[in-house]
């Protein structure tokens, strides 16, 4: 079973998969240009001591971006059984 959640949301050191990528055109473009698409893996590899910005790896990079931003992006997790 798979559930959705938002960048943001993500635990950090886990993996899900980019469903849509919202939120304002400059930053939606720029992230898509960075190659953060639908199906894309994206994994959470840390939050700043008050929660924001994020760290995200994916395609080889680590993108630091602010909770607003990461939230607009939806993503898809296998649950563990």
């Amino acid at each position: 079973m798979e559930k959705q959640l938002s960048m943001d949301c993500l635990p950090e050191g886990e993996s899900a998969r980019v469903l849509h990528v919202g939120g304002e055109a400059a930053m939606r473009r720029r992230l898509m240009d960075l190659g953060l698409i639908p199906g894309t893996s994206v994994t959470c590899r840390g939050r700043a001591p008050a929660g924001d910005p994020g760290a995200y790896s994916f395609l080889g990079c680590v993108v630091a971006l602010r909770s607003r931003d990461a939230a607009a992006v939806a993503l898809t997790q296998e649950e563990a059984l």
